[in-house]
């Protein structure tokens, strides 16, 4: 997002965008400053970046997080920081022309706005963002829009809210026209995201706003499908557990970001909740609809973690029956609370508790892709034939490459649609209805529901 955001920025200030670095005079990596894994790809991009001959610059949260601490050790890239964003045309000039850029000593961005949320406006959003202005960079069926920016959450493992501020949502308004936006350059999904989408509206006065945007999303003119993610379970409303199941258009999807389930680490992180509660809430979403998809994520090895909190969160996964779980260990974050905790867990019985619980995953979410062998599934078709040679075993022209309701595109698994013979082919941004015939993995196979003998139904 903030890279389509840049780009918009740019064009409109005079400058072309390449999608090949061959030629360009700057080299914008959008960096991203959040884990060890993450940190170290930025690193190595912008060095991989810098071995040709145009100037590179460093932007986005590794950037804004490390600052000058950045530019001294990484001379060959310079670093801005998201106060640069409403005049970035003006320091890519800066930058062609070899003027002097001091790189900013980083700060904690929560001081920048009232610390009760009523006090804020979306008339004074955080500093370097310009919700109106974008260049789509990809051409899929699907586009993420951003609800807000910011989080007010204290996990203690957590360094997002110092760099990123506070909560603020975006006006409904604002969101709805960026979606026709959309849906005229041909999107059909819409990925709603954010810090923590469960906390829209609460600075607008109205804790009832994402329940009433998700209506209004859905009735726009070539939108086919609404997608929220990254909730937080304790701020999950029944009302918005209602709408998500079982609004038209809304895909009954649920990315709820339960971390854990053991009350004692959830305490350490400074997060609410239980294998109990999370099971009783995930039983509350079955049960308006039963296929709706979720998923979560959890970190093991967390400061204090003892074998039965380990072993309380896998019953909890066991019992929970998930469509993805992404596992990550625990490493410290630098400013963060955790990073102090006594208790540290050896690395060793971290990477042991990693591989035992990503086996385990991997066993529970191919049980749930093959549960759902048998029952429909809508796909929007997002690739259609085969760009692999060694994909035209299973995958000739007539078929494609989706996503049910159940899987977010390019985080969780995909559906391949075979056309039945004498079939038309698909087209991407399709929507077909299909039967699932098969798994692997969190993959599903899947064929059509044919209306009549050899057609092909879609909504394209």
């Amino acid at each position: 997002m903030d890279s389509e955001e840049l780009a918009g920025r740019l064009l409109a200030d005079g400058y072309q965008i390449s999608e090949d670095s061959e030629g360009a005079d700057a080299i914008l990596v959008n960096t991203c400053g959040f884990v060890d894994a993450a940190k170290r790809e930025s690193v190595e991009t912008l060095l991989a970046a810098s071995d040709g001959d145009a100037k590179v610059i460093a932007v986005g949260c590794l950037a804004q997080r490390y600052g000058s601490e950045l530019a001294d050790e990484l001379p060959e890239a310079t670093v801005l920081s998201f106060d640069d964003y409403s005049n970035i045309g003006d320091r890519v000039d800066d930058v062609l022309n070899g003027r002097d850029l001091t790189a900013h000593q980083p700060s904690d961005r929560r001081t920048l706005l009232p610390i009760a949320p009523v006090d804020r406006s979306p008339d004074m959003p955080p500093p370097g963002h310009d919700w109106l202005r974008r260049k789509r960079l990809t051409s899929g069926p699907s586009a993420s829009i951003k609800l807000a920016s910011g989080c007010d959450r204290r996990c203690s493992f957590c360094a997002i809210p110092s760099f990123r501020g506070r909560f603020v949502s975006r006006p409904p308004l604002e969101i709805v026209a960026e979606a026709r936006w959309l849906a005229d350059s041909g999107v059909r999904e819409i990925i709603l995201v954010s810090e923590n989408s469960t906390s829209y509206g609460k600075d607008l006065g109205d804790l009832l706003a994402l329940e009433k945007l998700l209506p209004e999303l859905a009735a726009v003119d070539g939108i086919e499908r609404i997608r929220v993610n990254y909730l937080q379970p304790a701020e999950v409303r029944p009302g918005l557990v209602q709408v998500i199941a079982a609004t038209p258009s809304v895909a009954p999807y649920f990315d709820l970001s339960f971390q854990h389930s053991a009350p004692t680490v959830l305490r350490r992180m400074r997060r609410f909740g239980s294998s109990e509660r999370f099971l009783d809430l995930l039983a509350s979403i079955r049960s308006i609809n039963p296929a709706a998809g979720i998923r979560t994520n959890v970190i093991v090895g967390f400061p204090g973690e003892t074998e039965a909190d380990f072993e309380e969160l896998e019953r909890f996964l066991d019992l929970a029956r998930m469509d993805a779980v992404g596992v990550f260990g625990y490493s410290d974050e630098d400013g963060t609370e955790a990073e102090t905790f006594s208790g540290k867990v050896p690395e060793e019985v971290i990477e042991r508790r990693l591989r035992q619980l990503g086996a385990r995953v991997d066993e529970l979410t191919s049980q749930c892709a093959e549960d759902r062998i048998g029952t429909q599934v809508e796909v929007l078709v997002s690739a259609v034939g085969y760009e692999d040679p060694e994909d035209a075993a299973e995958m000739d022209e007539r078929t494609a490459r989706g996503t049910a309701a159940h899987q977010a595109p390019d985080v969780d698994g995909q559906t391949l649609l075979i056309a039945p013979d004498g079939a038309a082919g698909y087209a991407v941004g399709d929507l077909v209805k299909a039967t699932a015939v098969d798994s692997a993995g969190s993959d599903l196979r899947a064929l059509p529901l044919t209306q009549e003998a050899g057609n092909l139904p879609s909504a394209s």
